[in-house]
């Protein structure tokens, strides 16, 4: 069995929030930037409202029961800092940032990070060498 390694998943509150975003708004994408206005604030869009470009680190993708797979891209100069980290999107109560779609809900996304692991370290070529 060999193991699977991503970089960033969602938490099921998350997962929620979500379905109830796409039965409004259709498919979804994030984009994670080190923007000014919203901080670090994983920005939640319907798909072709925003367009990312080369400069744009596709992370992976998040699996939600019921709705369209969700592509998760970031920054490449954001990308720089958070390149060792495990990032787990969540949401809590709290006013969303203004661009976001969860932003009238009530509830806003942010991340969770953890340091990756030695094997997704490995994973994703990032050892360094000895």
């Amino acid at each position: 069995m060999s193991e699977q390694f991503a970089r960033v998943e969602v938490s099921d509150a998350a997962s929620d929030l979500l379905r109830e975003l796409a039965a409004k708004h259709g498919p979804l994408m994030f984009h994670q930037s080190g923007g000014c206005c919203d901080g670090s604030s994983p920005m939640c869009y319907p798909v072709g409202m925003f367009l990312t470009g080369p400069s744009d680190v596709h992370l992976g993708t998040l699996t939600v029961d019921g709705i369209d797979p969700i592509e998760v891209y970031m920054s490449e100069s954001q990308f720089e800092y958070w390149k060792y980290t495990h990032l787990t999107i969540d949401v809590v109560d709290g006013r969303g940032a203004g661009f976001s779609v969860e932003g009238p809900t009530g509830k806003r996304f942010l991340i969770r990070s953890r340091m990756l692991t030695d094997p997704e370290l490995a994973h994703f070529g990032l050892m360094p060498e000895v």
